[in-house]
């Protein structure tokens, strides 16, 4: 499935974003290049500036990375459950909790690299086991409609998001 085949609901427009921002892309494919890209883009951030944020009160860069591969668990375990028939409706979940608590600071970043890869791995597994009908299997999560297809992109677009960020203000 590609990005310009999705039927996006009106109220996820803030999610919406995430999917533009990788242009028309095929699922499987986009998936499995950040697979290959993002390794290296973290592998390139210097030891000492994990512990980096730009401002005050702002995330550091460990804390962004273990968001991005939080972050796609959540989605991950949503398209599981949407795609397994499973319509209960699914709360939202703090990513002001996560951060703080995930141990960003002591994590190296070759953990955080192993960690990626498994994640996005596991992701590919998931997603290479839908077919066309699984992926538009729907259910409600952050009291929003949802489907496996949307939450696919969405991994991606949120993870190309963030490194956009890092680039812009963490990196200079």
């Amino acid at each position: 499935m590609r990005t310009s085949e999705l039927i996006i609901s009106e109220p996820i427009p803030f999610y919406k974003a995430y999917i533009d921002v990788l242009g028309d892309v095929e699922l499987l494919e986009i998936l499995e290049t950040q697979l290959q890209n993002f390794p290296n883009f973290i592998e390139s951030v210097p030891e000492n500036k994990l512990g980096h944020a730009y401002e005050p009160e702002k995330w550091t860069i460990a804390q962004v990375l273990l968001h991005i591969i939080d972050s796609e668990r959540v989605f991950q375990y949503r398209s599981l459950r949407f795609s397994r028939g499973d319509k209960t409706p699914l709360p939202g979940f703090e990513q002001d909790l996560y951060a703080p608590n995930s141990r960003a600071e002591t994590r190296s970043k070759q953990s955080i690299i192993e960690e990626y890869k498994a994640v996005r791995q596991s992701t590919i597994t998931l997603y290479k086991s839908f077919d066309a009908e699984t992926l538009k299997k729907e259910g409600i999560a952050s009291n929003l409609p949802w489907n496996a297809a949307i939450l696919g992109f969405v991994i991606c677009g949120h993870q190309k998001h963030h490194r956009n960020i890092l680039r812009e203000r963490y990196l200079l």
